[in-house]
C-alpha cells in the first residue's frame, strides 16, 4: 500500500479523478496473465485489492504485488516489451488505464504530466532501492528508518493525503456509474 502514497501524494484530486474516469476497473481470476513477458501492454495497471506474482522465464516467481502497486510502468516509460509475466495470484481488483489515452493526456497537460512523470520516478526509484536492499540484506524504503531518514521530506508531508486519495478512488471505482 505504501507505493501508492508515494505516486497519490505528488498527483492532484484532479489527476486521482481522471484516473478513475478514464480506467477500466476489473476483476481479475487467480492466475489470470495481465502482462507476459515479451508482449506489448496496452496499460497501465494499478493494484486496488489482492495480490498479482511476478516471474521471469527460467527464474520463476521473483515478486509478489499488493494494493497500491503499479504494473506495465517500466514498458511505459521505455516502450520495450515487458522482462516478466505478471498474473494474479487470488481474485485481484485492478483499473487498467489505457497507454496511449495516458500518452495523449500526458502530453495535453503538462501539470499532470510533470506530476506524474515525477510519481513514477519516485515509485521507481524505490522500487530499485528496496531490490538493493533485499540483495545487500538492509531495509527498504518502506522501513520506517528509511521512512525517516532517506525519504523527501515534501513526499512524507503527503502521505496522508494520499491515502485519503487511493480511498477515494476506491469508493469511486466501486459506485455505479
Amino acid at each position: 500500500m505504501r507505493k501508492v502514497l508515494y505516486i497519490f501524494g505528488l498527483l492532484t484530486d484532479g489527476d486521482i479523478d481522471w484516473m478513475a474516469r478514464h480506467g477500466e476497473r476489473r476483476w481479475l481470476e487467480p492466475g489470470e496473465v495481465v502482462i507476459e513477458e515479451g508482449r506489448a501492454v496496452p496499460s497501465l495497471i494499478l493494484v486496488l485489492d489482492g495480490r498479482l506474482a511476478v516471474s521471469v522465464g527460467g527464474l520463476g516467481q521473483v515478486a509478489e504485488l499488493a494494493a497500491g502497486e503499479v504494473v506495465g510502468e517500466m514498458s511505459f516509460v521505455d516502450s520495450a516489451p515487458p522482462s516478466a509475466t505478471v498474473s494474479a495470484r487470488d481474485r485481484t481488483l485492478a483499473l487498467f488505464i489505457d497507454k496511449a489515452q495516458l500518452a495523449r493526456k500526458l502530453e495535453s497537460d503538462m501539470g499532470f504530466g510533470y506530476r506524474f512523470y515525477r510519481a513514477l520516478a519516485v515509485f521507481l526509484a524505490d522500487r530499485l532501492r528496496a531490490s538493493d536492499r533485499r540483495q545487500a540484506g538492509a531495509a527498504s524504503l518502506s522501513s520506517p528508518a528509511v521512512l525517516e531518514d532517506e525519504l523527501d521530506l515534501g513526499i512524507l508531508d503527503n502521505l496522508s493525503m494520499a491515502g485519503e486519495r487511493f480511498h477515494r478512488l476506491l469508493k469511486t471505482l466501486s459506485t455505479p456509474a
